[in-house]
């Protein structure tokens, strides 16, 4: 076997072994181009068209998947009936102190944990409106006059 053979051989199974190890489409299109080459090396192609076939053949299929790619790598947020709550008021019914992570509001007859948005401490009786929810809190900051 010929060195150039062997290269595009190592190549091709390195980067397959490098999408299999990764969660994430990063080599995937090399793979394709090494085999692209190593066709072109079966086919007696000189060594610099067994590169230009190496690139060529990994930027089409990189062009061709991308649409693909960008599908499934782009996270699905799945709204929920909490996002409905943005934006609302609520009323605080325990003072809001990051420091001390202490803090509830209430807000449509449901009583959420709450941190301030600004760290500010907000007083128990207070309306405030909604601006975000991290995982089970909501993040809150005082309703402007």
């Amino acid at each position: 076997m010929e060195k150039i053979m062997i290269v595009w051989i190592v190549l091709a199974i390195a980067f397959a072994v490098l999408e299999a190890v990764t969660a994430n489409l990063v080599s995937i299109w090399f793979t394709i181009g090494a085999i692209g080459a190593l066709a072109a090396y079966f086919l007696d192609a000189s060594y610099t068209v067994q590169i230009v076939v190496f690139v060529v053949v990994s930027v089409i299929a990189l062009l061709l998947t991308r649409p693909l790619v960008k599908k499934f790598s782009k996270p699905k947020i799945q709204p929920t009936n909490a996002d409905m709550l943005l934006g609302k008021e609520a009323v605080v019914t325990e003072d809001i102190n990051n420091t001390h992570a202490t803090g509830a509001v209430k807000i449509k007859g449901t009583v959420w944990t709450a941190r301030s948005s600004d760290d500010s401490e907000i007083p128990e009786g207070e309306i405030v409106i909604v601006k975000a929810i991290e995982g089970v809190k909501l993040i809150v900051e005082r309703k402007p006059c």
